[in-house]
């Protein structure tokens, strides 16, 4: 019988189950198929920042690692985190502090880092499930049956509900759904990208969007690699998941360290360097579609702005190749890697039902949210109501998203900027845990998180900026983005003020005695 956690949960989940949740979160070949139309419908001042694609996810990695890093080393400090991750991780390092100006603040950073953390858990379920109702409407199109607008909106909802009553019964159903996602998906991934690669050889005479592999790889402007890094880093969150799974880890000392790490290595390092790399070698003028001007004009557009009018860019680009290739099998191609999307979307909303509502469960137990949040069900021992509520708000955002390309973008948005903003924090949280430890290393407890903070801060600036100067639906878009955040931290604080006056508690820790009874 599987040991149990102090929170009440399962501990069944041991290194590989931990690498496999994180990895179901960051799917390779599911985020290709659905974020690339966003990557190249992004615009800076008019132009699209789409050659910068692979420059920006490889900034995203960077700073990924260093979160990466910050998250092991809390992780390793805090095991008994549970399924608190950051959360926990900011009132342990404030309340380990012996100064009271430090301690004081316990509380106040805790609930900062939780409130926030709902703008990337409580959204990203909801982008998953706008992709998959996307993604079905195309996968019954190639079968020549069009669907209406509302037809899209069930297929979004009936999603949410599946995943969210799988994710009702437990992680380790989930884990073993993973496994199989995982597998499948790495298979596809490596033949689209041969398929790719042999294509660009195979036919010199067609235009490429990329002039060859360096163009592809090397930057063209500053500014664009920071503006595509806003979207890509969707493709690499995911890792910090594991810290939220601590309460269910045999060992969680030993493996999540690892499990963050190895993550980020396999699924970001690897595999989705390998696809971008390949799909932007293959834009070229020969996959085309039609875009409606000014005027009512119909024109046919190739390259990246093809990729932009259509809502399966890389459906299009395997069909191309199938078709041209492969003696007339595009139709059949695209199918099967559109139903293998289908297959890891689901693995990565259950992924992210399951860890989002973690945070969200603890909060609940300490009464942050209210307490209805923080009751496990009595026979598969999961935050039963969280995630009910999660798959809820799921299905209307992916109703949202599925309207048009717009609203998916400003979800996206809205989820990364929270992104930006936990990952920044948990960087300065390290800093903050170590620094009168005698473990102190100048190098992995400054100067690496330091980076991690600028890095998120230089993304979150980004976002802001491009709120300005993006021109056209991408400033549009991105504004809208920044009003769900800062609604959301307004009602945070309200919340906030009225809950510490109904339950009569401080926002800071007044005393010792305090301090005590806070931890």
């Amino acid at each position: 019988m599987a040991e149990t956690s102090e929170d009440g949960m399962k501990r069944t989940l041991g290194l590989t189950g931990l690498t496999i949740n994180a990895m179901a979160l960051i799917a390779p070949g599911a985020f290709l198929w659905t974020t690339f139309q966003s990557q190249a419908l992004q615009s800076n001042g008019g132009h699209t920042t789409a050659f910068d694609m692979v420059p920006g996810l490889l900034f995203a990695l960077l700073l990924a690692f260093l979160t990466a890093w910050s998250y092991s080393e809390l992780s390793d400090l805090y095991p008994d985190a549970g399924a608190g991750s950051s959360y926990y991780f900011a009132q342990a390092a404030f309340l380990e502090r012996e100064e009271a100006f430090h301690y004081r603040f316990a509380r106040l950073a805790k609930f900062v880092v939780g409130w926030i953390s709902h703008l990337y858990y409580w959204i990203y379920p909801g982008i998953m499930v706008a992709f998959s109702g996307t993604l079905v409407v195309y996968i019954l199109g190639l079968f020549g049956i069009t669907l209406t607008t509302p037809f899209e909106i069930l297929a979004a909802v009936l999603f949410a509900i599946l995943t969210g009553l799988i994710a009702f019964r437990g992680i380790v159903a989930s884990t073993m759904t993973a496994v199989v996602i995982n597998v499948i998906q790495l298979t596809a991934l490596v033949a689209f990208s041969v398929l790719a690669i042999v294509f660009r050889l195979a036919h010199p005479e067609l235009a490429y969007a990329q002039h060859d592999v360096a163009a592809v790889v090397l930057p063209h402007n500053v500014m664009n690699v920071l503006f595509q890094g806003t979207i890509a880093i969707l493709l690499l969150v995911g890792f910090e998941s594991v810290t939220a799974l601590g309460a269910e880890a045999v060992n969680p000392r030993r493996d999540i360290r690892r499990a963050i790490l190895l993550s980020l290595a396999i699924q970001g390092g690897l595999a989705y360097i390998l696809e971008y790399v390949s799909a932007n070698l293959f834009v070229n003028s020969g996959v085309t579609a039609q875009v409606t001007g000014a005027g009512g004009r119909v024109s046919t557009v190739g390259g990246y702005a093809a990729a932009a009018a259509s809502s399966a860019p890389i459906g299009d680009m395997v069909r191309f190749i199938g078709d041209t290739m492969l003696g007339g099998t595009g139709l059949a191609l695209s199918l099967i890697l559109a139903v293998t999307v289908l297959v890891a979307l689901t693995g990565t909303t259950l992924a992210c039902l399951n860890s989002g509502v973690r945070i969200t469960y603890v909060m609940g137990r300490d009464r942050e949210v209210p307490g209805i949040l923080g009751l496990l069900h009595g026979r598969y021992a999961t935050p039963h109501y969280g995630i009910l509520a999660l798959a809820a708000i799921s299905a209307l955002l992916g109703a949202y998203g599925v309207l048009s390309a717009d609203n998916l973008l400003q979800i996206i948005l809205a989820a990364n900027a929270g992104t930006f903003l936990v990952y920044g924090m948990t960087n300065a949280i390290v800093v903050v845990a170590f620094w009168h430890r005698a473990e102190r290393s100048a190098l992995r407890h400054v100067v690496i998180p330091g980076i991690g903070l600028l890095a998120n801060l230089a993304m979150l600036a980004a976002v802001v900026f491009l709120s300005f100067s993006g021109g056209g639906s991408t400033q549009s878009d991105t504004l809208i983005a920044l009003g769900i955040v800062a609604a959301w931290i307004v009602v945070g604080v309200a919340w906030l003020l009225t809950n510490s006056r109904s339950s009569r508690r401080s926002l800071l820790v007044r005393s010792v005695a305090d301090r005590g009874a806070a931890s």
